[in-house]
């Protein structure tokens, strides 16, 4: 397994999806607010994702403009 998450930051929130490989999503899309219960949120999702496969998730997101420094 190569899992993956994609973000789509935009302003005060990103939508995401799971990929536990090439092709095969996990779960439906979640969307995250970029506050501090929103990122842990997120972080908590990478750790289950990375006990679930063992690897850490790559996470692939657009840069947009100023709007991704509050995720990254």
């Amino acid at each position: 397994m190569n899992p993956v998450i994609g973000l789509d930051i935009s302003k005060g929130k990103s939508d995401s999806q799971i990929f536990l490989d090439k092709g095969h999503p996990y779960g439906k899309t979640f969307r995250f607010l970029h506050n501090r219960e929103g990122l842990q949120q997120l972080l908590n999702t990478i750790l289950d994702i990375q006990n679930k496969t063992g690897k850490s998730p790559t996470i692939i997101l657009e840069s947009t403009g100023h709007y991704h420094q509050a995720v990254i």
